[in-house]
């Protein structure tokens, strides 16, 4: 089987310039980012949790992740602005080709009842977004030493001016999207 970017580049490529009818290589949309993110309400009364999320989105990503922080001060929910409320991480190139990889061939099938992806996550602007409800279908995470269950949102940022190109390319690329 081939890896992401190699199949990207020998099928994909050739199949969207046919269907989309694009001349030029560079007009083809293509995965810029992807960026994968943890929100952290819980922070606010436990401090290890920042740290015990940075390990695991970490380990996921291979990629030292940043701690994002609140932006304003939110009363009801006890929120000061600048208090650490999450985890991110931004990743582009090789690594962004590797978690692609990761995500289609090995933890989006090990999702109990998994029957696919609804395609109506994109935003309007050819963007993809996803959340999975817990991190231990990663194959990374032992999940002896996770001190929680967490979700993550993975966001799928295209070059794709419109929806339906973005999702012609992520179907191509492997994507288990479903519906229309």
């Amino acid at each position: 089987m081939l890896a992401a970017r190699e199949r990207y580049a020998k099928e994909v490529l050739p199949e969207l310039g046919n269907r989309l009818g694009y001349q030029n290589v560079m007009q083809l949309p293509r995965i810029q980012k992807i960026v994968v993110s943890i929100g952290l309400g819980e922070a606010i009364q436990n401090a290890r949790a920042i740290e015990s999320a940075e390990r695991d989105l970490a380990t996921i990503t291979g990629q030292k992740p940043v701690v994002t922080h609140a932006r304003r001060s939110i009363a009801a929910f006890k929120l000061r602005a600048g208090m650490p409320i999450g985890v991110m991480v931004t990743l582009r190139g090789k690594r962004m080709w590797d978690f692609f990889d990761r995500l289609v061939g090995i933890a989006l099938p090990r999702i109990r009842d998994f029957r696919g992806i609804s395609g109506d996550a994109f935003d309007g602007r050819g963007n993809f977004s996803l959340g999975v409800k817990e991190q231990i279908v990663f194959p990374e995470i032992d999940y002896d030493k996770i001190e929680k269950v967490r979700g993550l949102q993975v966001t799928i940022v295209t070059s794709a001016k419109r929806d339906d190109e973005a999702k012609l390319l992520l179907r191509l690329m492997g994507m288990p999207l479903v519906g229309e």
